[in-house]
């Protein structure tokens, strides 16, 4: 009986095959969901064109199948650091064949790909966007979010290729490496473009979409990164000239309230991946393959906490150097580390709320916040020529935030601004960017390699990475940018790999 129903249920298979292969009336079928000939024909097309290069975020930021790309650009620090194998975390270990590492690059790309798309529309657009200076916004997003792309391509991987447009002929399939400050010159460029396009902001119905001061904050700090990177004091005064034009935005009262999903979008962010809830589907899967558009923008902060049982280590903690920057009495110590257990407290835990960090989370990642500027800008003042008075008033702008979290407290103290030794003021940033900008967004990590091309630090053998680890191998020829992934090279004659790997 089985075998006569597999044969039926065969026949009928078979016969379906071939009654679809010969029917000439379903060979012109209408798509069934729309095509580029079909799309950009009306405003709103343009909007979730846009909006689609902003969803790429999401796979930066997701669990991604329990392959979370966060150990990438937290590791490498010296402010989070883990007890569990991590090539990041080592360096000596990691190689081009490494997941996360393609992952990472593949999403950068799929992302400069959906703003070049985007780009070219916009370009090619007439008449269909009626809304007053909305192609002009537009296309600053666009712009701003190819820009970003490559100032991450630039920070991780150095030699990676400069895609500028959208490939449309095979010809142009395979790029040839890049070379110097070129894929940072390109995110300076678009930055700037961007600035002159996007508004200074959105209505309430837009809230998270880029503007003006976030252009003008990542342009100013890929120019002080241009300007590490090249000794350049004129890349340092271009950052401080850009940087100035930021004027609407200010720390908020709570520290804390950078890491809360409740103030979101506040006075002191710049730019933000704007994360939801899982829209009722799980994150081991990729969106959930949602066929109408993107299931779940979420993001994860799981690794900050042994959330399976609540017990024991995180995979991911804070230094024993983070800690040990901190003056006994700062406020920020407790939205930031554990002195207990050194468990790192930002965004999954904020007073006696705490969120379920083994699902995904709606608690945006602030990418770039206004303390983040204020410090740049006292770099930028020490390095372009100018006072080290003014840039300790910077310094001391972001402690006396945090100090006022405590009716009455004394910690931390501003430093003096009769303070004219450079060299110590410049200290006085490093050990202010780790503390208020500890585990966010790999922040630590990019200044630790840039202020090593600059000089004011040694990254070599004696360096106190402050590891759980005992078997970190920082190469200072070799580690500074990671391995193009082993896929690329493969994919993809034209690419060099970097030195080293």
């Amino acid at each position: 009986m089985k075998k006569r129903a597999l044969f039926i249920f065969t026949f009928l298979c078979c016969s379906m095959l071939i009654y679809t292969s010969c029917d000439d009336s379903r060979i012109d079928l209408d798509p069934l969901s729309p095509t580029e000939a079909s799309y950009f024909t009306e405003e709103g097309h343009y909007t979730k064109s846009v909006i689609g290069v902003y969803a790429k975020l999401t796979d930066l930021y997701w669990y991604n199948g329990g392959n979370s790309l966060h150990a990438l650009w937290e590791l490498p620090g010296d402010d989070i650091t883990t007890t569990g194998t991590a090539s990041f975390e080592l360096f000596g270990t990691l190689q081009p064949a490494d997941g996360k590492l393609n992952s990472f690059y593949q999403v950068t790309y799929q992302l400069i790909n959906r703003a070049n798309t985007t780009i070219q529309k916009l370009n090619e657009e007439s008449g269909i966007i009626t809304t007053a200076g909305y192609k002009d916004n537009m296309m600053g997003e666009a712009l701003f979010l190819r820009g970003y792309g490559n100032f991450l391509l630039w920070n991780y991987f150095g030699t990676a290729p400069l895609i500028d447009e959208r490939i449309q002929s095979s010809d142009k399939i395979t790029p040839p490496s890049s070379s110097g400050t070129e894929l940072l010159d390109q995110a300076i460029a678009d930055f700037t473009a961007a600035a002159n396009l996007l508004p200074s902001s959105w209505d309430s119905n837009n809230s998270g979409r880029v503007g003006k001061s976030a252009a003008n904050g990542m342009l100013g700090k890929s120019l002080i990164f241009k300007g590490s990177a090249t000794q350049s004091t004129e890349s340092f005064a271009a950052a401080l000239a850009a940087l100035d034009k930021i004027t609407d935005r200010e720390l908020v009262a709570d520290y804390a309230d950078n890491f809360n999903a409740q103030t979101e979008n506040n006075s002191e962010s710049l730019f933000e991946f704007q994360a939801s809830q899982p829209d009722n589907d799980n994150v081991w899967l990729p969106n959930d393959f949602q066929a109408g558009g993107v299931g779940s923008t979420s993001a994860y902060w799981g690794f900050y906490e042994n959330h399976y049982s609540l017990f024991g280590t995180a995979p991911f903690i804070g230094t024993q150097k983070l800690m040990d920057a901190f003056e006994e009495g700062d406020p920020r110590i407790a939205s930031t580390i554990d002195p207990s257990d050194l468990s790192f407290k930002k965004y999954w835990s904020t007073g006696d709320l705490k969120t379920n960090t083994g699902v995904g989370s709606a608690n945006n990642p602030r990418i770039l916040r206004y303390a983040d500027i204020l410090l740049l800008k006292a770099e930028a003042i020490l390095e372009s020529g100018g006072s080290a008075s003014a840039a300790i008033d910077l310094i001391n702008e972001v402690r006396t935030r945090a100090r006022n979290m405590n009716p009455e407290g004394t910690v931390p103290a501003n430093y003096s601004t009769a303070e004219s030794d450079k060299a110590k003021v410049f200290d006085w940033v490093n050990k202010e960017r780790l503390m208020e900008l500890a585990g966010e967004e790999g922040t630590r990590w990019l200044d630790l390699r840039r202020w090593h091309m600059a000089g004011k630090i040694n990254l070599g053998a004696s360096y106190d990475f402050s590891s759980a680890r005992d078997d970190v191998s920082f190469d200072v020829s070799k580690n500074l940018y990671f391995p193009i992934p082993l896929n690329e090279i493969d994919l993809n004659p034209n690419v060099q790999q970097n030195t080293g790997y």
